[in-house]
């Protein structure tokens, strides 16, 4: 099976583009990877995004972002669309990203806690071109934080906090989330949605596009 690229254009924002590519593919040629960033000459990816759930329900693949790490392409994770990935759960993607770079490579030491997380948010950032206003806490920057409830009993114990953000920690454990600073999830609750009301709404809808399937 061949290898297609689809190549994007030099801009101060570059803009994700979908790729397929051969499982074989060499590092270097995107293997794997669902969607990629090209800044200019010579023409090589330096920046992709891993949907690794996506690729699996689709049976598209398996992403190798440890491979696209170490040829010196800028990896940030990321999830699809509902359609393709239920859960839209970052969590979950670090969690598989690490995982299936071990089991694919035989290796329990490739692609660590620390590189997944890194992947989660500044090598996000940075392959959105964003990263000089997201991806780590810092002045002038947009105070976008997540407090993660380690204490939780079926986390403990805790001997390395950032090893169970990826391997043990889920969403169900994210106590507060910050947006440019304004508290938006406080003690594990919506402070700016009314929670009732977008039940009814998504009843609405899935009442609404079932009759049209029928």
């Amino acid at each position: 099976m061949g290898e297609r690229r689809y190549w994007g254009f030099l801009s101060p924002m570059p803009a994700a583009i979908l790729a397929e590519l051969a499982r074989a593919a060499e590092a270097q040629g995107l293997a794997g990877v669902f969607a990629a960033q090209v800044y200019g000459p010579p023409w090589i990816p330096l920046a992709a995004a891993a949907a690794t759930t996506q690729r699996l329900k689709l049976a598209s693949g398996i992403a190798m972002p440890d491979r696209l790490l170490k040829a010196g392409v800028n990896v940030g994770l990321g999830t699809d669309g509902a359609a393709s990935n239920n859960r839209l759960d970052l969590f979950t993607e670090m969690r598989l990203a690490a995982l299936l770079a071990k089991g694919t490579t035989d290796d329990p030491t490739a692609l660590p806690a620390h590189t997944a997380l890194e992947m989660a948010t500044v090598r996000a950032a940075r392959a959105l071109g964003m990263e000089e206003r997201i991806g780590t806490l810092a002045p002038g920057k947009f105070a976008d934080m997540t407090a993660v409830d380690l204490g939780a009993l079926e986390l403990l114990p805790c001997y390395d906090p950032l090893s169970h953000l990826v391997y043990a920690a889920g969403r169900e454990h994210v106590s507060h989330v910050w947006v440019n600073g304004e508290l938006v999830v406080e003690n594990g609750r919506l402070t700016r949605l009314d929670t009732t009301e977008l039940a009814a709404k998504t009843a609405y809808w899935r009442e609404k596009i079932r009759s049209q399937d029928e």
